[in-house]
């Protein structure tokens, strides 16, 4: 049942938010946030990770055809539940310098948004999955389209219309495996794991999980909807994309397509990890090119998640459990930076690097914040994006030694796009659009702190959620082996 409080909670807290009215949204929907944290944190803590899935509910909805609502917690759900959980405050807590028209509808559609999310990370049914995996998209798409910037209905549009066909793909793959289970047809996933299907039926699901996961992430040649719309919609709502719904995408080809069509993998892997080696390269050396600081971090985003998928169809331990930790990384590393760059918009009225310099002369707590997230971004060792970066490639250059060594590029990239992000807006004279920068706020230090302490402790104690997703990867592994 904790699981369905962990789904419920952020609803709730979301109508109520929306019917206390605009004076008190942003801080009710903090206090809805904060709740489910500490629930998520508690779960943690009743937690086995050797027990497998745990805290479920089901609930028949069409009993007659076998499909239910059945959620509940593996390990691999449970690192996704936190980093939802962890992320929604900080983000809510972020816009609090803000002022947004229908304050109400706004914080309700991200808790509306972080209820959808917890769906899809804990449904055990796969038409629940598909239920949420589609709800999740609502919330973002009406934040961007009604805060978002002056191109922003031309560009929520064509994210909308690019995410949905490519649902359709995995809707029709969904109903082909339902009625491939045996007698009663069910729609249970861990069903899906145990059908003997043939190696031609399992490639054209393995290409309809693809297109409908690599859209959502996104991945090399599914990506043209991401830089204008995480550059296009209000800072909280790319947070949200970047930082938390994009591992929708991750975790669906862990959860559905790695074990349900293996023979699908072993003919079509490598050209996954091709084209997410491409993607890497790709994003990195237009990230290197942008002067938008909003864009750079989405080009960066698209490189990071290049690698992720890479590492999860090399599927091997290391790949896995890379791609676990690195979600965790990439979503506090991203969420940080897009919430400094909103800083030094507010203040400055530019994201251009060509406008900005010498921040770091008049906000020197700013540049300690900035440098170490950064310093993250870029897998510095101790910091959580060196353990993520580490595991995967090291399960790519298993998986082939020249694509191992071409991914590897991303460490220079990385370096190269972020570091140019940091001199340009930080050192250097001081720009006439940084007079009278004022340094961090109270509550921009309480957004930051959480982030920093997590960049350190996921970079010197990693095993303090290794741990949690192991056993779940083993066994999940087993199906790909089958």
């Amino acid at each position: 049942m904790l699981t369905l409080l962990l789904i419920l909670l952020p609803i709730v807290a979301g109508v109520i938010t929306l019917l206390v009215g605009a004076n008190l949204a942003k801080q009710v929907a903090l206090v809805g946030a904060l709740a489910e944290l500490g629930l998520a944190l508690f779960v943690w803590s009743q937690f086995d990770p050797a027990a497998g899935v745990q805290f479920g509910f089901k609930y028949h909805w069409l009993a007659s055809a076998g499909i239910s609502f059945a959620a509940g917690l593996d390990g691999i759900s449970l690192v996704l539940v936190l980093l939802t959980a962890f992320l929604t405050p900080l983000i809510i807590l972020s816009t609090f310098s803000h002022s947004y028209r229908n304050s109400a509808a706004f914080y309700s559609l991200i808790l509306f948004m972080s209820a959808a999310l917890v769906g899809v990370f804990t449904a055990t049914d796969a038409f629940l999955f598909y239920l949420f995996f589609e709800a999740a998209l609502i919330p973002v798409y009406f934040l961007a389209a009604v805060w978002g910037g002056e191109n922003r209905l031309k560009v929520t549009f064509k994210f909308f219309i690019y995410t949905m066909f490519g649902s359709l793909f995995m809707l029709v793959a969904l109903i082909y495996l339902y009625y491939q289970t045996p007698g009663t047809h069910t729609s249970e996933i861990t069903a899906f794991y145990n059908l003997q299907l043939s190696a031609k039926s399992q490639g054209f699901i393995f290409w309809a999980f693809f297109v409908a996961f690599a859209i959502k992430m996104p991945l090399f040649p599914f990506h043209t909807w991401q830089p204008d719309t995480y550059t296009e919609a209000p800072t909280p709502a790319t947070m949200l994309l970047s930082g938390i719904m994009l591992k929708m995408g991750v975790y669906g080809l862990i959860r559905l397509l790695l074990p349900i069509v293996p023979l699908g993998l072993q003919s079509y892997g490598m050209l996954a990890v091709v084209l997410s080696v491409i993607g890497i390269i790709y994003g990195s050396i237009i990230a290197i090119q942008q002067r938008d600081m909003k864009r750079l971090i989405a080009y960066s985003s698209f490189a990071h998640v290049g690698l992720m998928a890479a590492g999860v169809f090399a599927a091997t331990t290391n790949g896995l459990q890379g791609a676990m930790i690195q979600m965790l990384a990439h979503g506090i590393n991203v969420v940080g930076l897009f919430f400094v760059i909103d800083i030094i918009l507010s203040r400055t009225k530019t994201r251009s690097l060509d406008q900005l310099g010498g921040i770091t002369q008049v906000a020197p707590q700013l540049s300690v914040y900035f440098l170490i997230i950064l310093l993250g971004s870029v897998a510095l060792p101790l910091t959580n994006g060196f353990v993520g970066e580490f595991l995967l490639l090291s399960s790519v250059f298993a998986f082939n030694g020249w694509l191992g060594a071409i991914a590897g590029l991303t460490i220079i990239l990385g370096s190269v796009y972020m570091l140019r992000l940091f001199q340009m807006s930080m050192f250097g004279p001081k720009s006439k659009w940084v007079e009278g920068f004022q340094d961090l706020t109270f509550s921009e230090k309480a957004v930051l702190l959480p982030l920093v302490i997590m960049v350190l402790w996921i970079g010197i104690y990693p095993n303090t959620f290794l741990s949690i997703s192991e056993p779940a990867v083993n066994n999940l592994l087993q199906f790909v082996g089958k």
